[in-house]
């Protein structure tokens, strides 16, 4: 698998390290870092896991949206209960995710993610603005940064537990109740979902994008006729076309929000 990762590294211009980036009050924080070959500034990326961890395939999205032309950063947003976990999508491993993410918090994953932009900023290959991809469990952690970081732009693939208190990284309140700090931010959202997602039905759907209209926020919906996961190829809920799409309209965001690669 990891040989085979480089090879499409190299194939796609791109530059995959893993590097250690200290966090306040914890210990250091693994993270993947995707960039491209070429030299010069690229805009960043934050990239939100699902909830099996820094795998193989989160690694590949990060290096795409490398190949598009930024800096990408997966944090292991895990690192305090499981540093460098990599969990298979299977039964046993979304028992165990289930319990990691029972152990996520909102301070906690705030942190991290301050943490990598403070990383970026020192890295000299790093340009201005920044921006988030979220995937699952890292939709829901987008989402949440976006209502409290300076992101651009925030692409949520199938983001669960939004309008509810299921999970610590959805309370107090519900994270939808903070749709108004994507406003403040000044950010622009772009949901993608499917109609079959367990996870957000029709009616979840519809508060969110009431939060989103009445806090002003500038986003788009789209609903996809697939499942959950529908952009992982690496399973059956993977939907090609819904696929390509949603990619589609994750790179015009960010090449829309995020400011040109600055070449030296």
């Amino acid at each position: 698998m990891e040989a085979a990762l480089q090879q499409e590294a190299e194939r796609r211009g791109t530059i995959g390290t893993w590097e250690r980036i200290p966090v306040d009050g914890s210990a250091p924080m693994d993270a993947y870092v995707s960039r491209p070959a070429a030299p010069g500034r690229y805009p960043r990326v934050l990239v939100g896991f699902e909830m099996f961890g820094v795998t193989g395939y989160i690694r590949d999205v990060a290096d795409r949206i490398a190949e598009a032309g930024y800096v990408a950063v997966v944090p292991d947003f895990h690192h305090r209960t499981a540093p460098g976990v990599q969990l298979t999508a299977d039964d046993e491993g979304r028992r165990r995710g289930f319990e990691l993410i029972g152990q996520l918090t909102r301070p906690g994953v705030l942190a991290d993610l301050r943490a990598a932009i403070d990383w970026l900023d020192r890295q000299e290959y790093a340009g201005s603005g920044t921006a988030m991809v979220g995937l699952s469990l890292g939709g829901h952690i987008a989402y949440y940064a976006a209502t409290q970081l300076d992101l651009a732009a925030t692409a949520v693939f199938y983001g669960g537990w939004l309008t509810g208190t299921d999970i610590p990284l959805s309370r107090p309140e519900p994270t939808v109740e903070l749709s108004a700090g994507i406003r403040e931010h000044n950010g622009r959202l772009l949901f993608l979902t499917g109609a079959d997602d367990h996870l957000l039905d029709a009616a979840q759907r519809e508060i969110l994008t009431d939060r989103l209209t009445a806090a002003g926020v500038r986003h788009e919906m789209v609903v996809y006729p697939a499942p959950h996961g529908f952009f992982c190829h690496e399973r059956d809920s993977y939907r090609p076309e819904a696929a390509e799409d949603a990619w589609r309209r994750t790179v015009e965001l960010l090449a829309a929000e995020l400011a040109p690669q600055v070449s030296r």
